[in-house]
């Protein structure tokens, strides 16, 4: 946070978003369900011994494996003082998406354990922000001006930038306020698990560290 009047004030108002957020969860868990159905069935992940190397070779060839995605609107407000006075103001109407998920590419040999049994015993690393992105098409300046005692205040080209960068943070933000992060674990847990009995594993129970 800018100390005085030197850097930029920051001020965000929420707008509804599960009606949004929902759809779009259970819309990414059943496409990765069915990416790992169709990968499975192609023949790219048959197990010909099932071993901890094995397993987790599988596995890590999904790399970083989104399973939720968030869709929030959000009015992002930036003020910046000018010196002597003055001040120039904007405001956007934004529409911002954010991804979570796991990196597969983190597990480690620990974290696979095979039993004769065919149970496999996996943990996988925390989930986290994979990628948060403004929606171009829907969002827009709504409002921008120069205190109006004050005209000849030259407009700073930067303003605008800086803005989506405090809307893309609000975003982020909003995201894990909401408990994305919970979501996103909750929904890689449940999509490992039915890869693995895709796999012919009979006990599959996936953790996370």
């Amino acid at each position: 946070m800018p100390d005085g009047n030197q850097g930029p004030a920051i001020e965000s108002r929420r707008t509804p978003a599960w009606p949004v957020v929902i759809p779009l969860l259970l819309a990414a868990v059943v496409i990765s369900l069915l990416g790992f159905f169709l990968w499975i069935r192609s023949g790219r992940a048959t197990l010909t011994e099932l071993n901890s190397p094995a397993v987790l070779m599988q596995v890590k060839r999904l790399n970083q494996l989104v399973t939720v995605k968030y869709s929030l609107q959000r009015v992002v407000g930036l003020k910046e003082e000018r010196q002597p006075f003055g001040a120039e103001s904007i405001l956007l109407m934004v529409e911002g998406q954010v991804l979570a998920g796991v990196d597969l590419g983190e597990l480690k040999d620990s974290d696979c354990q095979v039993s004769p049994s065919r149970t496999v015993a996996l943990r996988l690393p925390p989930a986290r922000i994979l990628d948060v992105s403004l929606n171009e098409t829907n969002t827009k300046v709504w409002d921008r001006h120069i205190t109006w005692w004050t005209p000849w205040v030259a407009p700073d080209p930067e303003l605008e930038h800086r803005a989506r960068l405090s809307a893309l943070d609000a975003v982020k933000s909003a995201a894990l306020s909401m408990g994305i992060l919970n979501d996103a674990q909750k929904n890689a847990q449940t999509s490992i698990e039915e890869l693995l009995r895709l796999m012919n594993v009979e006990h599959p129970s996936v953790t996370t560290r």
